[in-house]
């Protein structure tokens, strides 16, 4: 401890270095249990009854979509495979999870099993979320005139670099070329043919658009020519960088901030066909994709647990801080009419699904489903909000005491 004014001195100064090392030190061993740079808490407890909204929310079906992640923790668990800041250790979910099919009362399941820990994150007070949904798009098995657009397969040289790897590139992913980690292509160097040949197509579209947004959104339907459809689900991603182009046109004035949505920028890339293919390939990453079954149509893709998404009830969150299966309830506002209009969302969600802009404590990717109404609520959601975890009882009392 440095000395105040009001203090007697020490008998002997410390050295700076000293200081110096005591207080990164102390920053360090607050960043690490889960305190911010100015002691602030980012867990703190609250009962149900504080909860707004908290009664009158569905928690059956908030109990549907945790069951399909308690499926998955049971009997793989690949959250619990790398480190998560709030995740805790697979048992004490496990533990929960055996409890699930004799929950005859969703509400009082919850309430029993979890404490609701309020969530504040020092880089962005407000919070900040956002939606995502399923899109849908005309597509051909088979290549023409009319169906030029490639939806690709993951291919076999894409590999996930070690730590080597990592380091001597920068990214997480590319390939290994005469023994040395490389790049893969871009975004402008598939689209011009890299990968053509390779026998990797699923399907084919009429339009780069549709593609590029079945990018972003990570899964898609395509509506094939006799009325059968195929569902994607997200395989893997190229490691090139992420730009959102959406940004882009808001730096360059085409769109203020407030103006921009995911339908003002198709309406634009409509109308400005070359400079839209050029504003495409500024995002350097690529997404490849697998063939999943319909199983239920009512029902989303996998999201990155391997789960069906559940539409309002699914969440992606930062898997670095949450792990896959937590309980979520968010209030926030989210858009219910073309003149700008918006309405209470206060619901309990699961975290299913993760995204590369979805980074923080209080930061989530709500999953809309499919359909005009979920493309219009995901194409124009973007609000600040509240985020209350819900944790096993053991994992949030460690992680308090820890505080």
């Amino acid at each position: 401890m440095i000395p105040t004014g009001n203090c007697s001195r020490p008998k002997s100064r410390p050295s700076l270095a000293s200081v110096l090392s005591s207080l990164v030190l102390a920053i360090v061993s607050g960043l690490t249990l889960g305190m911010s740079a100015d002691t602030q808490p980012i867990l703190r407890k609250i009962d149900y009854a504080s909860i707004q909204g908290w009664s009158e929310d569905n928690h059956a079906a908030a109990l549907q979509a945790f069951r399909r992640s308690c499926l998955e923790i049971v009997e793989r668990g690949r959250a619990f495979r790398r480190e998560v800041k709030f995740g805790g250790v697979r048992q004490q979910w496990s533990g929960v999870c055996k409890r699930v099919d004799e929950a005859s009362q969703p509400r009082d399941f919850f309430e029993k099993n979890f404490t609701p820990l309020v969530v504040s994150d020092p880089a962005r007070p407000e919070g900040m979320f956002t939606g995502y949904y399923e899109p849908e798009a005309p597509g051909s098995r088979t290549q023409s005139v009319g169906y030029p657009v490639p939806i690709y397969r993951k291919p076999d040289d894409l590999v996930a670099f070690d730590f080597a790897g990592q380091q001597e590139t920068g990214l997480k992913y590319g390939r290994v070329i005469d023994g040395h980690p490389k790049p893969y292509s871009t975004r402008k160097e598939i689209e011009q043919g890299a990968l053509a040949r390779r026998g990797l197509e699923i399907v084919w579209l009429k339009d780069w658009a549709d593609a590029f947004f079945i990018h972003i959104q990570g899964s898609g339907r395509i509506r094939l020519e006799d009325g059968s459809l195929v569902r994607l689900a997200y395989a893997a991603k190229s490691g090139q960088p992420y730009t959102g182009v959406g940004g882009l046109l808001a730096d360059r004035g085409v769109f203020s901030r407030e103006q921009m949505s995911m339908q003002a920028t198709r309406s634009w890339m409509a109308k400005n066909y070359n400079a839209a293919r050029q504003l495409m390939w500024e995002n350097r990453s690529f997404i490849f994709f697998r063939e999943v079954e319909v199983a239920d149509p009512e029902l989303g893709p996998p999201g990155a647990q391997q789960v069906a998404l559940t539409p309002e009830r699914s969440l992606a969150v930062d898997r670095s801080i949450w792990a896959f299966g937590t309980p979520v309830w968010l209030d926030t506002m989210t858009p219910s009419g073309a003149d700008g209009s918006s309405q209470q969302f206060r619901h309990l969600l699961v975290a299913q699904d993760t995204g590369t802009a979805i980074r923080g404590h209080v930061r989530g990717d709500i999953f809309w489903g499919a359909g005009e109404r979920a493309a219009f609520i995901a194409g124009h959601l973007k609000s600040p909000g509240k985020m209350i975890v819900l944790l096993p009882n053991d994992l949030a009392e460690q992680l308090l005491a820890a505080q």
